[in-house]
């Protein structure tokens, strides 16, 4: 369930100076400016004020900043225990500031944000309740706030019942929905997708509605958030420091392609996909590059990995009983194998070591030197074994037919390019050709996306992007 804020402290204050404006609005001659919302499953016009920046509140329910509130444990107490006094406003401001992979550098969009507001103002108003809590508008507050904190800003004004719910509702509708001004991060937007399903218990189909997606990406999305909680599960220890959501800000491709590569091979064997699945993870924490992750099969760790990696960091023998109790059911199931049980341990070595790194000066230097060496022989090993797997992936061209056409493609269109550039100084392009040939590539690439989709169940970046391109409809 979402999580009732109650009210700032400053609350009646702030309704008076709202009520107060709204009242000046309405006695003003001319157009009043109003906004439109989805106000509990219908449409509704609200009027637009301007509003102090000091009399707004950031919303501590926010879900842009929700994955980077654990940047801080201690501060992220109190916001959780106080969400209105000033230290607690201060970090969600910080947040807001920085970037979601990285919350120890500023965010080069925010900056991107202020200076457009320091040149136009704002394009359109923020949202917030009577109460003054901003429910859409939290990062351009922030830029206001940091260009002038006596400024003021544009906002449209939501009925005196709204609730926690309406804002939480709200939020989602107005801002997990692409943005221009500053997009919500991968991860955030997993967050939101899961208190949707799981703690406001809605369906998958309304999900979807709300995002704009379909029902197979919800299931992939709330499939990719339950491994990356697992990771961080299995990455505690009883003192040291866990991963961090944050930490994989960053995968969202190479995580979507694990869930297509584990999904197919689930259906086959589910073993081999769990042994695909533990490789991929690791070279994922690793950092390794999406084409560098496709070459990880399931036989990865026993054909490849395993002679390259250091004795000390091989997977030990992992004694595992026939089958495991499940507690409060009175059942027991089948056992994850021994090749499992090794392969899920190389990659809990790999994740506690990386939690340190992550945690930098809040362990100890001989924690974090210890750390690297052991990320350092990880890493040299994976690159080891995934230049053999891919050389001997290269030599299954059959397979890579249809990619490799592509990519000749590719290299003649940008042949093209250059002759094009060349051609406006002697003025020797032939229009009417070019432009005949520009008819037939699109008829082509229409027919790879038709093909596509009949070939891909759950199309990747690159095929959502032609689609688009082309303006082809998919049923």
């Amino acid at each position: 369930m979402f999580t009732d804020f109650g009210l700032p402290p400053q609350a009646f204050s702030t309704r008076q100076l709202v009520d107060q404006r709204l009242n000046d609005r309405r006695e003003t001659n001319g157009v009043a400016e109003t906004l439109t919302v989805d106000w509990r499953d219908s449409r509704m016009h609200i009027e637009v004020i301007d509003m102090p920046i000091h009399a707004l509140s950031y919303n501590p329910g926010t879900h842009r900043i929700r994955a980077q509130r654990s940047l801080d444990p201690a501060r992220d107490a109190v916001l959780a225990s106080d969400p209105w006094m000033q230290e607690s406003q201060d970090y969600l401001r910080y947040l807001l500031t920085v970037r979601p992979s990285e919350p120890d550098k500023r965010d080069p969009d925010f900056e991107t944000l202020k200076e457009s507001l320091k040149n136009h103002r704002q394009n359109e108003p923020g949202l917030i309740t009577r109460d003054g809590i901003l429910v859409n508008g939290n990062t351009r507050c922030a830029a206001l706030q940091e260009l002038d904190p006596n400024s003021s800003m544009r906002v449209g004004v939501l009925p005196a019942s709204c609730s926690w719910q309406d804002i939480n509702n709200l939020e989602i509708s107005l801002q997990l929905l692409p943005d221009e001004r500053r997009e919500y991060s991968y991860i955030n937007r997993l967050l939101a997708i899961e208190e949707q399903r799981i703690h406001l218990n809605r369906e998958l189909p309304a999900i979807a509605a709300t995002f704009r997606t379909d029902v197979r990406s919800c299931e992939r999305d709330l499939w990719v958030l339950a491994q990356l909680q697992d990771l961080i599960e299995r990455s505690k220890t009883a003192d040291g420091p866990t991963l961090r959501l944050m930490d994989l800000e960053r995968s969202q491709e190479k995580l979507a392609e694990l869930y297509r590569a584990y999904t197919k091979e689930h259906a086959k064997n589910k073993e081999r996909a769990d042994l695909l699945k533990e490789a991929r993870l690791a070279a994922i924490v690793l950092d390794f590059s999406k084409t560098d992750v496709r070459y990880i099969e399931p036989d990865f760790q026993v054909r490849y990995l395993e002679r390259e990696l250091p004795a000390e960091l091989s997977a030990t023998e992992v004694a595992t009983p026939a089958t495991v109790s499940i507690p409060g059911l009175n059942r027991s199931i089948g056992a994850p194998s021994a090749n499992i049980a090794s392969a899920r341990s190389i990659t809990d070595t790999l994740i506690k070591a990386k939690a340190v790194q992550a945690a930098g000066a809040d362990v100890d230097l001989a924690m974090r030197t210890t750390a690297s060496g052991v990320i350092a022989s990880f890493h040299q090993a994976f690159n080891d074994a995934l230049e053999n797997a891919g050389r001997d992936a290269r030599l299954k061209k059959k397979r890579l037919a249809a990619p490799d056409r592509i990519a000749n493609a590719c290299r003649d269109l940008e042949q093209s390019v250059n002759d094009i550039v060349a051609s406006r100084a002697s003025a020797s392009l032939d229009e009417g050709a070019f432009d005949d040939a520009l008819i037939q590539l699109r008829t082509v690439l229409r027919k790879v996306v038709f093909e596509g989709h009949r070939s891909i169940e759950l199309p990747g970046e690159g095929l959502s992007w032609l689609t688009a391109a082309v303006d082809v409809k998919q049923a």
